[in-house]
């Protein structure tokens, strides 16, 4: 990923979608020629210098300071996952010390202590961006399909940010860019999200219609790496389908691990 080519988009993208109004700025009358804020316009926000914001805007974000990047925040109205985003750049381009992320809270929710539970380790993403925008069978696994590609496509640039050297992330997002032209439209809108919580409606074949909660937790030993679990509320049709997908999956093993008992206990002939 080009590093003053992703902080241009991203920095255009933000004020592209805030009008003046928005802004609280007063209304002059006339056509404006561009779509959002003027690049003026958001430096006289952050009490920057237009040429200072415009600097930082095409790419030269290296050295900025947090009061900066906490001006240039407030500005946008970037909400918590852009800022981090916005503090990922700064970072990636910058010289020397890394810069503190802003602090998010993280606590235990209730559908983390509570079951049924369904368990997913895999490498943040990948395997989750493959199967939405290249396997036919995810337009019927979930209920708003639309929903589920901006957000893997939003989850895949925070990760990009926040490590822009990682070569797998990098492939991936080439893969899906050359494979994909739904994955690149939805590329260029620049929209971040980091995957924390919330809720799917999904269909399962085997089991039907499940709404449930979900937690994502990183890996200490290696941040690209978490473990997503999935919860449905107990006493729910969702909970019981949960509990039935458990039983159904232990059948779909047991072939299998009699099989390899069998060849463990078969006696060899000489």
């Amino acid at each position: 990923m080009e590093f003053q080519q992703e902080i241009r988009g991203f920095l255009m993208s933000r004020r592209a979608r805030i009008t003046p109004e928005q802004a609280g700025l007063p209304y002059i009358g006339g056509n404006r020629r561009v779509k959002g804020l003027r690049r003026e316009e958001v430096a006289m926000l952050a009490g920057l210098s237009v040429e200072y914001y415009t600097r930082i805007e095409r790419g030269r974000l290296g050295g900025a300071s947090e009061s900066v990047l906490d001006a240039i925040a407030r500005a946008l109205q970037l909400d918590d996952d852009e800022r981090a985003h916005l503090y990922d750049l700064a970072r990636s381009i910058g010289p020397g010390s890394p810069r503190k992320r802003p602090k998010r809270p993280s606590p235990i929710t209730a559908s983390v202590q509570q079951g049924p539970r369904l368990h997913e380790r895999s490498r943040r993403g990948a395997n989750l961006a493959r199967y939405v925008f290249l396997d036919p069978r995810a337009q019927a696994f979930y209920a708003d399909i639309d929903e589920a590609k901006n957000q893997v496509v939003a989850i895949l640039r925070a990760t990009a940010g926040r490590d822009p050297l990682d070569q797998q992330v990098t492939e991936l997002i080439g893969e899906l860019t050359t494979r994909s032209p739904d994955f690149s439209t939805r590329w260029a809108k620049h929209n971040v999200r980091r995957h924390s919580r919330g809720r799917k409606v999904v269909h399962h074949p085997a089991v039907g219609t499940m709404n449930l909660a979900y937690d994502d937790f990183a890996l200490p030993g290696d941040p690209h790496v978490s473990i997503t679990t999935y919860t449905a509320d107990p006493g729910t049709p969702s909970a019981d389908a949960l509990t039935l997908l458990a039983t159904w999956a232990d059948t779909q093993k047991q072939p299998q691990t009699i099989s390899n008992d069998v060849r463990r206990i078969r006696p060899r002939h000489p």
